[in-house]
C-alpha cells in the first residue's frame, strides 16, 4: 500500500513527450497528479499497464467511473505542455 500523505516538493511543465509524460497525462486526465496520488486515494497496490507499451491501461476516477486507454500514444504534441511533472 502506498504511504499516506506523500506530497510533491515541486512541479514543472513537461517540454517533450516521453513514456513517463504519457502516463502522467493519463493520470491527470483521470483527475490525479500521478501514480502515487492514485494509489493513495484509491487504496490500491497496483495499476494496470499495457504489457506491450508500458502505458496505463485503466484508471478509476474519483467518482468511480473508469477510463480505459489505448495501447498507443494518446498525448498529442500540442497537449504535452499541459502535463505537470511532480518532483518528490
Amino acid at each position: 500500500m502506498a504511504k499516506d500523505n506523500i506530497k510533491p516538493k515541486s512541479e514543472h511543465q513537461a517540454k517533450n513527450w516521453s513514456n513517463h509524460v504519457e502516463n502522467l497525462y493519463r493520470f491527470q486526465l483521470a483527475g490525479y497528479r500521478d501514480e502515487i496520488e492514485y494509489k493513495q486515494v484509491k487504496q490500491v497496490d497496483t495499476v494496470e499497464y499495457w504489457p506491450e507499451t508500458g502505458f496505463v491501461k485503466k484508471l478509476q476516477r474519483r467518482d468511480d467511473t473508469f477510463y480505459y486507454y489505448n495501447k498507443q500514444r494518446e498525448c498529442e504534441d500540442k497537449e504535452v505542455h499541459k502535463v505537470k511533472v511532480y518532483v518528490y
